[in-house]
């Protein structure tokens, strides 16, 4: 294998703590014979030092554009709008194979510079599952927040901006504080509970206190009759943990929450999911992503009825920069391993397969 550059750029996403590399990944690759090139990045969770520590040059913040084409560039969330072209490679989340706002301009963007998109979303082991996803922490703390929005509300007020928390423990303990010592006679619904991002939300309300009897696990055959569901109107917080790839019933709509008025219980809505502009988003009383420094986005429920209101952070595990961010990367580790062998490599031959066929479907559009 000949020498393979991954270059870790600096992720431009306003809050965004985490990283496709850790040192710990980054040591791992170098020994393996790959050359590590990691941006400067004062918002990363991991400090500068602790790269070049295991031996990873450093380079200029957000250097990326001029690096050698025969570099990799790796990062986690979507590259900032622009419409130049883009001749390298990337390894990322592109938010654009699912017909998303935008998606073929994005992808038109590689096509006129001839670059390659390997979308970390679709890189699936041989059994058609991802090989690595942020799901469990995703749920983890989208939990929380739902959580910490409820207290927010009950006193009156609107939650304020997030902060990330240095691990899981400080995040339970602090959530429970702010809940009154702990989350007891709270309920709250969990839909696709039993994937890694449901089982993160369920897990974080075992933690904070919920009674198992006040945690309503859906999946499949629960949702399988379509939506819309009353027994979402019935909890405190209901938690979207699906992955969306096709049409379903909405989940929830906005005449189904006014016609319950008063009786309605719902207080918070977490959609984890985050297709908010996907035109199968099965949430649809909400049209904007939600931020960490404005979390939440209130839903028009009708005059003198209860508050209700939606968080959808559509980067919700940099809660947890560091936990999060090592378990990712470890988890993507062996394929990249693989790497320096794409041409062979299943994992990398199915991907480039993919972002040729959307990019074909882009071309098509953009005619």
């Amino acid at each position: 294998m000949s020498e393979t550059c991954l270059w870790l750029r600096c992720e431009t996403k306003e809050f965004e703590r985490r990283a496709a590399l850790t040192p710990t990944t980054a040591k791992r690759l170098l020994d393996a014979g790959f050359n590590i090139v990691v941006e400067r990045d004062e918002q990363r969770i991991f400090d500068d030092s602790e790269y070049e520590a295991v031996g990873c040059k450093l380079v200029e913040n957000n250097s990326w554009p001029t690096a050698p084409t025969t570099a990799t560039i790796i990062g986690l969330k979507e590259l900032p709008e622009s419409t130049d072209p883009l001749p390298h490679t990337h390894i990322q989340f592109a938010h654009c194979y699912k017909n998303q706002a935008g998606w073929a301009s994005v992808l038109s963007r590689f096509s006129r510079g001839g670059g390659t998109l390997y979308d970390l979303e679709f890189l699936n082991d041989a059994n058609g599952r991802r090989v690595a996803a942020f799901g469990f922490h995703a749920g983890f703390a989208g939990a929380a927040a739902g959580a910490l929005a409820l207290s927010s509300q009950r006193k009156g007020e609107k939650l304020g901006h997030l902060q990330p928390f240095a691990n899981e423990n400080a995040m339970v303990s602090t959530v429970k504080e702010l809940l009154g010592g702990s989350a007891k006679g709270v309920r709250a619904l969990v839909i696709g509970a039993l994937g890694r991002c449901g089982r993160g939300a369920v897990d974080l309300f075992r933690k904070i206190g919920l009674a198992e009897d006040d945690i309503l696990k859906w999946d499949l055959d629960e949702t399988a009759k379509g939506g819309p569901f009353q027994e979402i109107l019935d909890v405190d917080i209901f938690v979207n943990c699906i992955y969306l790839n096709s049409s379903i019933p909405a989940f929830i709509t906005r005449d189904q929450i006014i016609a319950a008025g008063k009786q309605r219980r719902l207080a918070v809505v977490v959609d984890v999911s985050c297709d908010t502009t996907n035109p199968f988003n099965p949430i649809p009383i909400y049209n904007i992503n939600t931020t960490f420094s404005e979390p939440t986005v209130p839903v028009d429920v009708g005059p003198e009825n209860p508050r209700l209101s939606v968080i959808s952070i559509d980067h919700l595990p940099t809660l947890l920069p560091r936990e999060a961010s090592e378990q990712f990367s470890m988890d993507l580790l062996p394929s990249l391993l693989e790497y320096g062998d794409r041409r062979v490599a299943r994992v990398w031959t199915d991907a480039e397969k993919l972002f040729q066929e959307k990019s074909a479907a882009a071309a098509a559009v953009d005619r």
